[in-house]
């Protein structure tokens, strides 16, 4: 797992995946047939094959901050996807500025001062406390705009079973496609590898993405949120990959969708089912894109989801390969949308 890991440590939020697409470049080169960016930052890497013509497509983009202005007590900020901004107190941040970057302390007027929090913290109540005064950090390039990352830390929990960091969305995406991609590069099937930016600000690289592809069918490689701590459990880590029946926005394809439950029933691969009022991927803006284009979404839970350090089995990455794999080692079959 150590390519996931230093995915999980590159800073990357909406706007700013360069790093993370640089590293993909390197790794996927050698097992795909084309591989370029295109004018909105996506990278696209083609396995020209036989039959269908599939998508594939992890988002590189993870949550974070910006800074919304300096000032004498440090620095206010931004949210760049969806935060509760009380998981992020106490936490370590880095401020970019020049190429370099600024460690910083996200803490409150109250926080630092040790006054009793007498109401729900807001992101407008965020400070973050480098240590300089504003003088200094706008000497050293800190600017209105300057992203801010979270602390690119990774840890094994439960015996190296589970793995816990920043970025689990969408980089367990990012390295599955990867992995298929070695496993698949002496297959015939015809295979896009997408991975896209702005997927948690507004799914913009998805939209954006499809429009020079021909693909027949899709599949969005994303994660959903476990419930696992909840009375009625239906998304568990370590229960196997997770199949989107229906999200927040969209209902996806049937089709893929039966595809993929007889081959997990065939293969003894645990598959769990999601049905979900909120939230959704980048499979929304995909699907009703070039007259309509079947979609689906399969990925793994996670626990803690949109915070500093997420939580997700290891088994349950590998089901994920393995089901993609059996699904796609021959050439795929043509899809309709309903």
């Amino acid at each position: 797992m150590d390519l996931l890991k230093r995915l999980m440590e590159l800073p990357g939020p909406s706007g700013d995946e360069w790093r993370v697409r640089e590293l993909i470049k390197k790794e996927i080169k050698p097992y795909v047939d084309e591989l370029y960016a295109d004018k909105f930052g996506n990278l696209i890497a083609h396995k020209k094959g036989k039959g269908a013509k599939v998508m594939l497509v992890a988002h590189m983009d993870e949550i974070g901050l910006m800074v919304k202005s300096i000032e004498s007590n440090g620095i206010m900020c931004s949210e760049i996807g969806g935060f509760e901004a009380v998981s992020l107190l106490g936490e370590i941040v880095e401020v970019e500025a020049n190429g370099k970057f600024i460690t910083g302390i996200i803490t409150t007027k109250e926080l630092a001062n040790d006054d009793p929090i007498k109401k729900a913290t807001k992101m407008e109540d965020l400070i973050i406390d480098t240590g300089f005064s504003k003088e200094e950090l706008m000497k050293q390039g800190v600017e209105i705009g300057s992203y801010i990352h979270l602390h690119p830390r990774v840890i094994s929990l439960r015996n190296e079973k589970l793995i816990a960091g920043k970025a689990l969305d969408d980089r367990v995406g990012c390295y599955v496609l990867i992995e298929l991609a070695k496993r698949l590069k002496k297959k015939d099937s015809d295979i896009y590898y997408v991975f896209t930016v702005q997927e948690e600000i507004g799914l913009y690289g998805g939209e954006t993405s499809v429009y020079g592809l021909e693909p027949d069918w899709a599949i969005a490689v994303d994660v959903a949120s476990t419930n696992d701590f909840s009375d009625q459990v239906t998304r568990k880590i370590g229960n196997g990959p997770c199949l989107t029946i229906k999200d927040a926005d969209m209902i996806t394809n049937r089709t893929i969708n039966d595809w993929l439950k007889v081959l997990a029933r065939k293969n003894k691969i645990p598959l769990q089912l999601d049905i979900s009022d909120f939230g959704t991927t980048d499979a929304l803006t995909i699907s009703v894109a070039k007259g309509g284009i079947p979609c689906t979404v399969l990925g793994i839970v996670i626990r803690n989801i949109h915070t500093t350090i997420g939580i997700a089995s290891l088994h349950d990455i590998q089901y994920l390969i393995q089901l993609l794999e059996e699904l796609l080692k021959e050439p795929a079959k043509k899809c309709n949308l309903y």
